[in-house]
């Protein structure tokens, strides 16, 4: 019995083994053929490999490719991953001819597959070249991904435009998306595109015409080689055939295709050393600012003082400096407001912070300079701007006594008040003696006696049901969370309706709440930066898969329509993530 496992086990072994182990071969549409007819051959590989180099078909003419395909897929949990070369060849005599062997390079290690052997006969009266279509749809559509740059820098913007080339031989009646992109390592944002336009290209010096499918704008959030995955689509193309109708006009025959652009791979630089201390990963191209909405007011009254930056980079990406004012301007916490415009060029607009400032004695008080700095990639260089100091002059109130001017919160003074703040209060009653005779006896009388008496008992039960709900820790703690979840994801709900601002703000609330519970900035919100702190915080796996699957959701949402239901559900979801999450933090 025990040999009987032993043996099973290992056979189990050996198939996991082999089932990761590198697969790349040759395969031909057909071993027989005359030497009026195409033959097909795809070199398949299940890795993704570089430096792929073709045999040299000696003993054939190539007629069309290499066209490639690539595609991914999960299936219980596992990813497998195929990437395939296509040539059609045409025999240049007849006989046994031998397809050479091509070689790719996958994990710094050379694959090459095995030669194979066709036989290559008399011309046939009817070729039956079931590739025919096929091979005219693939020599006639190219799907390309463009990136506006290869080399950037950290939080620098990038391009990637998705064209489809479609040649005046054959028509595209219908297409989706069989896989669209993760953009792993990048903050991503899609450009709307309102309306599909055909325009005329060329592509490898022949005319063509094209449609630009999708303009996403990244932002890399990790330095050295990034890979930029490839967008997959399935295109019903329209392709002339041999046969004609009654009329002599030729008859189109339909083609499933599946093209996927290149997988782009950029190298991201390392911003330069020598950042100012107030750096906090501004990238691009600014102006700084920092104003009041007045100088001189009374004690008690209010002001707004804005700290804002403009410009074109990486806006929702960085922390704004931080507002200090003497300890006798009452400071609240500010308001954080982005209005910001995402095209071709990145991201373009102003975010701003703007605080409430309440001065509580009569005075001068100076809101001191600050600081901004940011990296030009233009001339790679940092950049400090720094605001004036602004001084807000307090007309009437309490004298400021000899205390110091720090910082918001230090040695606060109490506010004196000179009583005329009550005089609202209504000094002049209408008050009447009650007739005791008529009391006596009333209902009112008897109600004032019995009601305090009957409400002992609700007193009690009240304060055993107060106890209990204090005793029960878990179900406090889960009230706590969930309230804190709905505290975060407030701006959200507000947006219910409005597929991208909500998800926007969505995303915009659970890194809010990331950066309240785990002190992390926003530019580290990468995918993976967040799963490894969670897991380094002991959050399950479970909960850890649902917040990176969520974030995703909000990626995915900005160029895919989603229902009304789809965002409700986000939204209870997030809820519920939200909560779960900082129960186990």
């Amino acid at each position: 019995m025990n040999l009987k496992y032993l043996i099973l086990g290992f056979l189990l072994c050996a198939t996991g083994i082999i089932q990761a182990q590198v697969r790349f071969e040759a395969k031909v549409s057909r071993e027989e053929l005359g030497i009026n007819e195409r033959l097909r051959v795809d070199f398949e590989m299940n890795e993704d490999g570089d430096n792929f180099k073709p045999p040299s078909f000696s003993d054939f003419t190539v007629v069309g490719g290499p066209n490639q395909k690539v595609s991914q897929s999960f299936v219980n949990g596992k990813m497998s991953f195929s990437k395939t070369y296509s040539f059609y060849l045409q025999p240049k005599k007849r006989g046994k001819l031998t397809v050479g062997q091509a070689e790719v390079e996958i994990d710094n290690t050379i694959y090459k597959t095995s030669p194979i052997t066709v036989n290559v006969g008399a011309a046939v009266d009817k070729p039956t070249d079931g590739d025919n279509s096929e091979l005219i749809a693939e020599d006639n559509l190219h799907l390309v991904a463009e990136i506006s740059k290869a080399d950037p820098y950290l939080n620098e913007a990038l391009t990637v435009v998705y064209k489809l080339y479609v040649s005046p031989k054959v028509s595209v009646s219908n297409w989706r998306e069989l896989d669209s992109p993760k953009y792993n390592d990048f903050w991503s944002q899609s450009i709307d595109i309102q309306q599909l336009r055909v325009e005329n290209g060329e592509y490898d010096g022949e005319p063509y015409r094209y449609v630009v499918l999708r303009k996403t704008i990244l932002y890399p959030q990790k330095t050295g080689e990034l890979n930029i995955e490839p967008l997959t689509l399935s295109i019903a193309v329209d392709v002339p055939s041999e046969r004609r109708d009654i009329f002599g006009s030729r008859i189109y025959k339909t083609v499933n295709k599946t093209v996927a652009a290149n997988n782009k791979k950029i190298k991201v630089k390392p911003l330069p050393d020598g950042k100012p201390a107030n750096f906090t990963g501004a990238v691009g191209k600014f102006s700084f600012n920092v104003s009041t909405t007045k100088d001189e007011l009374n004690a008690g009254e209010s002001l707004q003082a804005k700290v804002e930056v403009r410009g074109n980079g990486n806006l929702k990406l960085f922390d704004l400096p931080e507002l200090t004012a003497p300890s006798s301007l009452e400071m609240y916490d500010p308001e954080r407001t982005e209005n910001v415009n995402t095209n071709l060029n990145g991201m373009q607009g102003t975010v701003s912070q703007t605080y409430t400032i309440v001065p509580t004695r009569k005075g001068k008080y100076p809101i001191p300079a600050l600081s901004f700095s940011y990296f030009d990639p233009s001339s790679e260089s940092y950049r400090t701007l720094t605001s004036e100091e602004i001084m807000v002059n307090v007309n009437n109130g309490p004298l400021a006594g000899n205390e110091p001017s720090g910082p918001a919160g230090v040695n606060k003074q109490k506010l004196n008040l000179d009583g005329s703040q009550f005089r609202f209060i209504k000094l002049k009653t209408n008050l009447r003696q009650a007739d005791s005779d008529n009391f006596l006896g009333s209902v009112a009388y008897w109600s004032a006696l019995i009601l305090p008496l009957a409400a002992i008992p609700l007193f009690i039960l009240f304060g055993k049901k107060r106890e209990q709900r204090a005793n029960d820790v878990r179900g406090n703690r889960i009230r706590k969370a969930d309230k804190l979840a709905r505290k975060y994801l407030s701006e959200a709900r507000k947006k219910l309706g409005d597929q991208k601002e909500f998800y926007l703000a969505l995303e915009r609330s659970m890194h809010n709440y990331l950066k309240a519970k785990l002190s992390i900035q926003t530019s580290e919100m990468s995918k993976d930066r967040i799963s490894a702190l969670l897991q380094e915080k002991g959050v399950d796996q479970q909960t850890n898969s649902d917040f990176i699957s969520l974030l995703e959701s909000c990626e995915f949402a900005r160029y895919t329509p989603a229902s009304s239901d789809a965002m409700h559900q986000d939204y209870d979801k997030a809820v519920s993530v939200i909560s779960t999450l900082d129960k186990q933090l």
